[in-house]
């Protein structure tokens, strides 16, 4: 049995058997890849002149699988200094150097991603690929080692010195560099191993995949989601990527199946792989488009997807159908392997759906995820039990507007009933004879006020009464002009009315400028007064120029007064009608009328002040 060293000891014991011995030979072998000045500067700070001894350690490339292995004299246990760098317990040397893991500046990250690659390269004998990428994709670590280093000048040699005393976990930057978290590959952490040399399947693996083209940020999902494959015995792997081409797969195409389901890689190879792209190629599906919808940031059950591709195959009447329906909307198919698929068959059956509206339905479904269709849902359905409705009024919304539902992510139901100003028995009532209204509460809408249903209707019918057609484009212009109940419409059509015309004649007024009901009983009152008392004209003008009134009076009173003065003045035509005086613009009455005077732009000017001061 092998002692197990003091700190110190280790370190003298690790440093002039492991590293003594390979100095000429290492300058030898990697003399092309340095710069003279990086060969000096590494030396004096690794070695000294006392360290030189003749043993030879052999160099091993990463995924170098040795039959036997040299023996260990030091223990794979973390001393303390490196499990308080691992767990982070340096903050308060952070703290005192004034950097945090946000403020670590480019330069700072430069300088240790130098000195984590010679510790890997030189030190440790990784491929120089390897410890590139270990020293470049692994951040969180490189924080984690600058904050351990602490030295606010010169954090290159301060980390040098620091890994030649104290041995990291290997196993953390080099599944970091993988593309996977802190929080994902703590917990896949070897127990017992703390240099990658160590464990030899892994890099033999690890290897095969990169030399297949795998790219090495996306072997981490497969590390995650399938770690025995990385224990296969030398070959196992290469075999198991052979086997799947035989069976007519391309390489290009494999490494995006294995990327995206890391677990065809397990076991014997996946029939049910090949029976759903066997039941799609039937429908005109290539290969290339069917992984062209795999995402590589799920994963595919391929036994559940073959299980799903046989539902939709018998809910839908014939391949076309299922061709069409696939193609339109593949995530039905593929998201979540179909599991979120069989979540909106099991809600739509549960109130009552047939197979035929089901059929209907995803030819039709909405292009959105099914997870945000299935949560879409789920809001209307609480939405609805919060406001009260009966079950059956709700299975009947489900079964006749299953779409819409499952489109409209509805505002919170306190939210709604404040600002709709409604209370939940009249909402029950609105959402039945209105359905469609549903798109208009989703996040991201404002939100106006219910006007009360029995004011809806009485202001239909008094539209119906005085002449509008139910359900025209006219009927439902009038109805967003008009402002208010159908007792003041009826009030202000009655004072219109009782001032002398037809009814008959009001009613067509009213239908060609609706807009004149939108004002009050006073103002248009008002307006027939000044017309017929101030300006002499007969009511019946209010029949050919109906717009009159929905002029304001400031605007009548200053035209026809300016036109009075320039016909007193000889400078304006007297047969011109009121129409023609008050619609045209402000620009062309000044260029018609009032420029036609030398002293026109004056009294233009007196009257509006006049006006002004009088109102």
């Amino acid at each position: 049995m092998f002692p197990f060293y003091s700190a110190e000891s280790w370190h003298l014991s690790f440093r002039r058997n492991y590293y003594a011995g390979n100095l000429i030979k290492l300058m030898m072998t990697h003399m092309h890849k340095l710069r003279t000045a990086s060969i000096l500067k590494w030396v004096s700070s690794n070695f000294d002149k006392n360290h030189f001894r003749s043993t030879r350690t052999p160099i091993h490339p990463i995924g170098y699988f040795p039959i036997v292995q040299n023996p260990r004299f030091y223990t794979t246990k973390r001393d303390s200094v490196t499990q308080s760098c691992e767990k982070g317990d340096t903050t308060s040397t952070a703290i005192a150097n004034g950097k945090s893991d946000a403020q670590i500046s480019r330069a700072i990250r430069k300088e240790a991603e130098n000195a984590l690659f010679d510790y890997l390269y030189f030190t440790r004998y990784l491929q120089f690929a390897d410890a590139e990428n270990m020293s470049k994709n692994s951040p969180h670590f490189l924080r984690k080692l600058v904050k351990c280093a602490g030295n606010e000048k010169g954090y290159g040699g301060s980390i040098a010195r620091f890994l030649r005393y104290h041995p990291i976990n290997e196993f953390e930057p080099f599944l970091e560099s993988l593309g996977l978290k802190p929080s994902e590959y703590s917990p896949l952490l070897p127990r017992n191993l703390m240099f990658l040399i160590d464990d030899g399947l892994l890099l033999h693996n690890y290897a095969v995949l990169c030399n297949y083209g795998v790219a090495r940020n996306k072997i981490g999902k497969i590390y995650r989601e399938a770690t025995e494959i990385f224990q296969y015995r030398v070959g196992v792997l290469r075999s198991k990527l052979e086997a799947y081409e035989e069976l007519g797969l391309s390489q290009s195409d494999l490494i995006k199946l294995v990327v995206a389901s890391p677990n065809l890689l397990s076991g014997v190879v996946n029939a049910m792989l090949f029976k759903v792209l066997e039941k799609l190629k039937s429908v005109g599906f290539e290969t290339s488009w069917i992984i062209g919808n795999l995402s590589e940031e799920n994963s595919y059950n391929w036994s559940r997807l073959l299980e799903a591709l046989s539902f939709l195959s018998k809910m839908v009447c014939s391949d076309k159908q299922l061709g069409e329906l696939i193609g339109q909307h593949p995530h039905i198919l593929f998201e979540g392997s179909g599991e979120k698929m069989f979540s909106v068959i099991g809600f739509l059956l549960k109130f009552g759906s047939t197979k035929s509206q089901l059929c209907s339905i995803f030819l039709q479904f909405p292009q959105i995820p099914v997870v945000k269709f299935v949560s879409n849902l789920r809001q209307c359905i609480l939405f609805l039990n919060e406001i009260d409705m009966k079950v059956a009024e709700i299975g009947k919304l489900i079964r006749f507007h299953p779409l819409l539902l499952g489109s409209c992510a509805l505002k919170k139901t306190n939210t709604l009933l404040l600002h709709l100003k409604v209370g939940k028995k009249s909402l029950c009532r609105y959402i039945q004879e209105n359905p469609q209204e549903l798109k208009n509460w989703v996040l991201g809408k404002r939100l106006r006020p219910l006007e009360n249903r029995r004011s809806i209707t009485e202001k239909t019918m008094f539209l119906l009464d005085i002449g509008f057609v139910e359900n025209s484009n006219k009927m439902k212009v009038a109805q967003k002009a008009f402002q208010g109940n159908a007792w003041e419409f009826q009030e202000r059509f009655d004072c219109i009315v009782e001032a002398g015309l037809d009814r008959e004649a009001v009613c067509k007024m009213i239908k060609a400028y609706p807009l004149i009901l939108s004002q009050s009983k006073a103002v248009i009152e008002m307006k027939i007064d000044f017309l017929v008392n101030h300006l002499r004209y007969p009511l019946s003008t209010v029949l050919t120029f109906p717009r009159f009134l929905t002029y304001g009076i400031k605007r009548v009173k200053r035209r026809v007064f300016m036109y009075n003065w320039l016909k007193d003045q000889g400078t304006a035509d007297p047969r011109y009608a009121l129409s023609t005086v008050v619609s045209c613009s402000d620009a062309c009455f000044i260029r018609k009328y009032v420029n036609c005077h030398p002293n026109g732009p004056e009294v233009w000017e007196d009257l509006k002040n006049k006006i002004h001061l009088e109102q």
